[in-house]
């Protein structure tokens, strides 16, 4: 019985990505020739509406998939609705974009054509909202596929969303989303031939497929962030509160936020007893070994489902110990980076790894396994005032130095001049097209008008007219 069933919801799946992406090519059709004031137009309301509905939204999204801080995710969503879209209405990605007049070309942005947003568990709503005003910025159409376990919370907030857009004149179908998250269908829309572009978050089974489905992708790698704390930092205690802010923030779903922290020796105990001060609590090497058998499934090494996105309270109890009610961050003093030390992995989770560096040398060297160890490309936070040593780190492969502000504020461009975004590059690092903190910019095809401002017949000259 269980055979033919399954079979039959998976071809209806897929029935209902091909109609989808069917339906979104004839919305994006009748939407060519839309204006940027008639886009900026459906963001400024697509944003109001999920603005007003960002508190049902996070509520819907904690209870179906079990991870993160109710509070936290409504400030996700918030974030996106509110600061994020303000940036985007201040870009400009239809029609004339620049006209560069002494070289006599005028630079032209036109839409892409249907876009695949591919959603993830952990941040479903608000990277949902984050991929729908950017792709409709754009000028474009986008059908979102979540993550099964986020389906119901996706499938709200497209509706919510394209409900509005349509008020306001929008198209039938310009925002779909798929209502079930099985695999087979979201390959099915990724490779469909309406399909112009694939925008995936999620993890690396699901980068690797987007990759492979013979589309142009954006995708993003994973986020083993280390962060540096420099003898030169001006308030260490500021520092430690920065990181545990940061990791703890909607239980450490976000793969921006610190993993690990190098501290600099002459700081190092003053650091620890100050991330103690805001929450951390440090677990022995038994406690350790037991948190990682949570975190991690056997041999594969493989994020266990069931353990991201909880409580530093709620892991602590699932192993055993007990920590005051006060924990925000469970803390691993290691000395080694790499699979006989799980917990210097990415974590999804408000667990932090810890290091002592005795010089920059070391810590530079440090910072690059924990990169080279699953975080390659992402991201590296830093706090000091010693522009030397921020230099040297700065050579570490990572797309975004963040320094002197929370990994996690700073990286997705709410503290630091990095573009506000919900969708942050790896590079080729991690093998993404893109290092950018993704924007509508990336999702417009740039045409340029090009006069002659050169005799031709100086190709023919001794000195090509140099």
């Amino acid at each position: 019985m269980n055979g033919p069933t399954q079979l039959d919801a998976e071809l209806l799946a897929i029935g209902e990505a091909r109609s989808k992406a069917r339906s979104a090519r004839a919305a994006f059709d009748a939407f060519q020739g839309v204006t940027q004031e008639q886009a900026d137009a459906l963001v400024r309301t697509m944003a109001a509406a999920t603005e007003a509905a960002a508190a049902e939204l996070a509520r819907l999204a904690v209870d179906e998939t079990g991870y993160g801080v109710y509070e936290d995710k409504i400030l996700k969503n918030l974030y996106n609705a509110k600061f994020v879209a303000h940036a985007m209405l201040q870009m400009r990605t239809l029609g004339v974009l620049w006209v560069d007049e002494p070289n006599r070309v005028t630079a032209i942005g036109a839409p892409m054509g249907v876009i695949a947003g591919i959603i993830p568990v952990t941040n479903p709503t608000s990277t949902t909202i984050f991929k729908c005003l950017a792709a409709v910025k754009s000028g474009n159409a986008i059908v979102c596929a979540p993550h099964p376990r986020a389906a119901k919370c996706c499938v709200r907030t497209v509706a919510i969303m394209s409900a509005a857009a349509e008020r306001a004149g929008a198209p039938r179908g310009l925002l779909d989303c798929l209502t079930g998250g099985q695999l087979s269908a979201t390959r099915e829309l990724m490779a469909h031939r309406d399909v112009a572009l694939v925008m995936a978050t999620g993890g690396a089974g699901m980068v690797r497929a987007a990759y492979s489905s013979g589309k142009p992708t954006l995708a993003v790698g994973a986020g083993n962030v280390p962060v540096y704390i420099h003898r030169s930092v001006a308030d260490v205690g500021e520092a430690a509160l920065m990181v545990v802010t940061s990791k703890a923030f909607d239980n450490g779903t976000a793969c921006v936020a610190e993993q690990t922290v190098v501290l600099d020796e002459p700081i190092a105990d003053a650091a620890l007893k100050a991330f103690e001060e805001h929450g951390t609590v440090f677990l022995n090497a038994d406690q350790q070994a037991k948190l990682a058998e949570l975190v991690f499934e056997g041999r594969s090494g493989a994020l266990n489902p069931e353990a991201v996105g909880q409580s530093a309270g709620e892991l602590a109890k699932r192993i055993g110990v007990r920590v005051p009610a006060s924990t925000k961050v469970l803390g691993a003093l290691l000395t080694e980076v790499g699979p006989r030390a799980p917990l210097s992995a990415e974590i999804l989770g408000p667990v932090l790894s810890f290091y002592r560096a005795a010089d920059l040398e070391a810590a530079y060297a440090r910072c690059g396994q924990v990169l080279a160890f699953g975080g390659a490309g992402h991201t590296l936070g830093i706090h000091g005032r010693d522009e030397a040593m921020i230099a040297r780190l700065s050579s570490l492969p990572a797309s975004r130095i963040i320094v002197n502000t929370p990994s996690l504020l700073g990286g997705m461009g709410f503290s630091a001049g990095t573009d506000p975004s919900f969708m942050l590059g790896t590079g080729t690092w991690s093998g993404s097209i893109v290092s950018d903190n993704v924007t509508p910019m990336h999702l417009i095809n740039i045409k340029r008008v090009a006069h002659e401002n050169r005799p031709w017949r100086d190709l023919y000259s001794p000195t090509m007219g140099l």
